[in-house]
């Protein structure tokens, strides 16, 4: 494999997680507008994206009186453990080439 390739896998991936975060990011932000048309809407286009993840911390961080903090311990999922499965992938892809 090139080292190019690799590299451009790497920043794509590194690209995808900032983008991912970020639309996690509007995504929560909505919730906090529930009754707002414009945020129904938004919330209708993001929420397909973004609850197959979120759903993975609900099922097992119940809501603490009543509020619910998964999102928080998802925020921080991705932005810990990211950097480390593309630095692992960056390694595995580098020993091919």
């Amino acid at each position: 494999m090139d080292i190019n390739i690799a590299e451009l896998i790497v920043v794509s991936l590194q690209n995808f997680l900032q983008i991912y975060m970020l639309i996690l990011f509007i995504r929560i932000l909505l919730t906090w507008f529930p009754t707002m048309e414009w945020a129904q809407q938004g919330m209708a286009v993001l929420s397909p994206v973004t609850d197959p993840y979120l759903n993975i911390f609900q099922s097992f961080i119940p809501p603490i009186g009543g509020i619910n903090i998964s999102w928080l311990v998802a925020l921080l999922a991705l932005q810990l453990l990211g950097p480390i499965v593309i630095a692992l992938l960056g390694q595995a892809l580098l020993s091919f080439a």
